[in-house]
This record gives structure tokens, sequence and C-alpha cells, in this order.
């Protein structure tokens, strides 16, 4: 199904970085801290104002990477 311009705005502008899992969010927030310490990104309790896009946008894509790498050995069996 392919959503017009309009529809794609207003689909983003609910969207927000809420947990889908509420549950999940401490989790979810250790393993940041867990990747940002693996990569090397200094990423602190409370404002990150100082790091560069770059480095927060490194660690929620290592995240990424890491949970799909995840789920896909949990499918495989292995």
């Amino acid at each position: 199904m392919y959503h017009t311009l309009k529809e794609e705005t207003i689909m983003a502008s609910r969207s927000s970085n809420r947990a889908a899992v509420p549950e999940a969010k401490s989790a979810l927030d250790r393993f940041k801290y867990e990747v940002a310490s693996e990569i090397g990104v200094p990423l602190k309790d409370g404002y990150n104002g100082d790091l560069t896009s770059r480095q927060n946008g490194s660690v929620g894509g290592y995240m990424v990477k890491k949970m799909i790498e995840a789920q896909e050995r949990q499918m495989s069996g292995k």
C-alpha cells in the first residue's frame, strides 16, 4: 500500500520516541549505554548535546544492527 506525502507527514508527526513495549524501556536504556561503551561514544546520563549527530546516530544504528542479528539468530535456532 502506498501513502501520499500528506499521509506520510501525518503518520510521521504521530510517531515519537516512546518504546513500543513500555516495560522494555529500562532494558533498552541499559543496552544503549552498553553499545555506546562498545563503540567508544562517551554517552552519559542526562544531556548529551556535546556529542555530534554522527556519534548519537552511530549508537542507534549499532543498536538496531545488534537487535536484528539477535533476532536472526533466534529465528534460525542458533
